[in-house]
């Protein structure tokens, strides 16, 4: 099928061009607004306590889970005649709308509660305020409320809370997208005409990537319109598309170069390419791509957004590196080389004109062969101090993201932070407890309130009987607004960051605490607890479909059950390598200061597990890449140990340095993301650009070789069932010989 693909796109080559400029066009028109339909959440489901506390809450008590919060600041105290006029004209601005609800406010609030809601420097005070509305709609309108109310001059009013940070969130990340990709596309163009030599093989690669970022917009905003797709998808589908274009085009594109230097004509270089290089994109693809179908089982919408966009820009990108593509070798043809601009610059140093090497003269077969002749000390020294980069992940400790993946100038941010450090009790952090089926009578509900207060840590419980502080009345409470024949709530203070090992614990003693009725627990930290534990309870699930889709593709693709468990192997310990380093740097705090993030003592669950799903899949591309030489020349020379060696030796020197090149410039576009200001995408950048370069260098250049060494004839080896069910069904490079120009008139007829 690649074969025919190919003679179609050669016949036609300007006809394929015109409709790919056409689709990359229209692709870009509809996805320009993309950013405007995506969602900020999709961490949690409906079917978590937590979150149906919060639906009941928002059904039978509207206004009583604040999640949008004003800081007041004014230099004479918030009872300053300043502060007073600036608070009622904001909580005016707020009551105007039909989606504000429960506007509370230190001002209006009854004398014995006020000390909740000013700070302790008395210089802040708060207005509290719950936004209705879905992920989609809660950022607009948090959005839109903060461009009305938040001032600057002598009060300043600054909008935080969970609204506010998720508006401030899509709009940092829509800034990011763009920053990354002005620094990604100059960058890897100049790596590549480094690579390549020639500007015109450079640009190639390029014009492919920027189709694929038209394409993922494209998919994106289609992909909004029937299902809810995650604001983060919109970095990391764009920075896959971009890198995974500009790997295949480069692998593509180098063995074209190969195939014109054996003396092929330009349509038959372009053939053998597809049959060959292509060949192995499409088996790559197929590799992330079910890497990345593993994020299915997660019922987040935040995974399964990033599967569906990542699965189809794969399909894109490699779609237009096998159809796109060789239309456009066609038509540079033999100009491929053109725009050379390594030779003013040997001129320039006064450096020697470069000769081309035989493959036994590189740098990386000289590597492997001293690699091979030690093979067994060089493979336990690698794996030690793989294993020592991984050992912080054993201390990892998972958590929300909230206003601190923010930078520190961001409002929402400003405003954390000072609930955080100014007042006893950070009501962004409090906790909600709903009891939902609550028939008894207030005595029940104040007895409950008294034991709840007696927790460690809780400066008040409020409900609607009375305020409680260490087990003792200290005021009435707030008669409740409810439209519920039964149900009461409560509200939990806490002075403990609801993410730390203590704010869970104090959220299991307050679990512990017996409740007059079937009592749900809302709130940052319950949140938190209860998304972590629906996540991991899904993660063997999709470990298991990502090793048993790769070890079944790889074998149908070599014809070993050794080398598919080698891998698979190689990659965890490279990946557990990468998510240590992840550990230490942001869940740790080291080098916070120079990447410019807070460290909270946590990770995001969902960055390691997308991390994992694209590093594994863009680690076993150049596997693919790698074994797919390998095999070549095995097949080619004797089936003897000194065969084996030989076989991964030139294996190696033919994609040493096409692959270690590919992985850079993949981890340059990683790490155009990680410049973004939001910690996730950084972690997430950051991370793949590590685990990207570590596979191409540490793994492919030392201890793949070198347990290939030790291995030998046992690295072909399957038992005869599989060696005949391989035969039938499995898959392999072309058998056709290299094309010559008689051979490509046959092809032509």
């Amino acid at each position: 099928m690649l074969t025919r693909i190919a003679h179609a796109a050669v016949a036609r080559p300007r006809l394929v061009v015109a409709v790919a400029l056409l689709l990359m066009v229209l692709s870009g028109a509809i996805g320009a607004t993309v950013h405007s339909h995506m969602k900020s959440g999709g961490f949690v489901t409906a079917d978590l306590d937590s979150v149906q506390a919060s639906q009941y809450l928002s059904e039978h008590f509207p206004g009583s889970e604040p999640n949008y919060v004003l800081l007041v600041t004014a230099p004479d105290g918030p009872d300053s005649p300043a502060a007073r006029a600036a608070a009622d004209q904001a909580i005016a601005e707020l009551r105007t709308h039909d989606w504000v609800s429960g506007v509370q406010s230190y001002w209006e609030a009854r004398p014995d509660l006020r000390q909740a809601l000013v700070s302790n420097d008395n210089q802040q005070a708060l207005i509290l305020a719950s936004i209705e509305g879905d992920d989609a709609e809660l950022p607009v309108r948090a959005a839109e409320l903060t461009e009305q109310i938040q001032v600057d001059g002598p009060v300043t009013i600054r909008a935080g809370g969970l609204a506010a940070s998720f508006a401030d969130i899509n709009t940092q990340i829509s800034k990011d997208l763009v920053i990354a990709e002005a620094i990604a596309i100059p960058v890897t163009g100049l790596l590549l005409a480094l690579v390549f030599g020639s500007v015109v093989a450079a640009a190639l690669p390029i014009a492919i990537g920027l189709f694929a970022i038209a394409a993922a917009l494209g998919i994106l905003r289609v992909l909004t319109s029937v299902a809810d797709v995650s604001i983060f998808a919109l970095n990391m589908t764009t920075a896959l598309g971009l890198a995974l274009a500009i790997d295949y085009s480069l692998f593509i594109v180098s063995r074209y170069r190969e195939e014109l230097a054996a003396g092929a004509t330009p349509t038959a270089a372009v053939i053998r390419s597809i049959q060959t290089a292509g060949r192995t994109v499409v088996y790559s693809a197929l590799v992330v791509a079910l890497s990345l179908s593993a994020l299915l089982v997660f019922p987040q919408y935040f995974f399964k957004s990033f599967a569906y966009a990542g699965i189809a820009v794969v399909a894109a990108a490699t779609a237009a590196a096998v159809i796109v593509l060789p239309a456009l070798l066609i038509l540079v043809g033999d100009r491929i080389n053109a725009g050379d601009l390594r030779a003013p610059l040997r001129k320039l140093l006064r450096r020697p004109a470069r000769q081309e090497k035989e493959p036994q003269q590189t740098f990386w077969y000289r590597l492997v062969v001293a690699v091979m002749k030690r093979p067994l000390p060089i493979a336990l020294a690698t794996t030690a101090f793989l294993l020592l980069l991984g050992s912080p992940f054993l201390g990892v400790q998972f958590g929300y993201p909230d206003d601190r993946s923010l930078p520190t100038e961001v409002a929402s941010r400003e405003v954390g932070d000072v609930l955080r450090t100014q007042f006893d009790a950070d009501m962004a952090s409090s906790a909600t407890i709903v009891l939902p089926e609550f028939r008894g009578t207030p005595a029940e509900l104040d007895a409950y309130a008294r034991e709840l207060s007696k927790v460690p840590d809780v400066p008040a419980v409020l409900s609607s009987a009375a305020v409680y502080r260490n087990g003792l009345r200290i005021a009435a409470g707030v008669p409740e607004m409810s439209d519920a024949q039964a149900g009461s709530f409560l509200s939990v203070g806490t002075t403990l960051d609801p993410y730390s090992d203590a704010g869970a614990d104090q959220l299991d003693t307050l679990r512990a605490v017996p409740a007059p009725s079937k009592a749900l627990i809302t709130g940052p930290a319950a949140l938190n607890q209860d998304s972590v534990d629906a996540i991991v309870g899904k993660l063997p699930l999709a470990g298991a479909l990502i090793a048993i889709t790769t070890l079944v593709l790889l074998f149908l693709f070599t014809g070993s059950v050794v080398l598919p468990v080698k891998a698979l192997a190689l990659n965890m310990l490279s990946l557990a390598a990468t998510f240590g380093a992840m550990v230490w740097i942001f869940q740790e705090g080291h080098l916070s200061g120079l990447l410019g993030f807070t460290a909270t003592g946590t990770l995001n669950l969902a960055m390691p597990i997308l991390m994992f799903s694209l590093a594994f899949g863009a680690s076993m591309d150049y596997e693919v890449f790698l074994l797919s030489r390998i095999r070549e020349e095995w097949l080619a020379g004797p089936k003897t140990t000194d065969g084996n060696t030989e076989a991964v030796a030139m294996g190696v020197a033919r994609t040493g340095r096409i692959f270690t090149a590919a992985a850079l410039l993949m981890s340059i576009v990683f790490l155009g993301v990680a410049t973004s200001g939001v910690s996730m995408m950084k972690l997430f950048g950051l991370g793949c650009a590590l685990a990207v370069i570590s596979d191409a260098t540490v793994i492919r250049g030392l201890l793949a070789p070198a347990l290939m060494r030790m291995m030998g004839r046992w690295n072909w080896w399957a038992p005869k069932p599989l060696v005949a069910l391989h035969n039938r069904f499995g898959l392999s490079e072309s058998e056709e010989p290299h094309p010559t120009p008689e051979r490509e008139k046959v092809n032509a007829r």
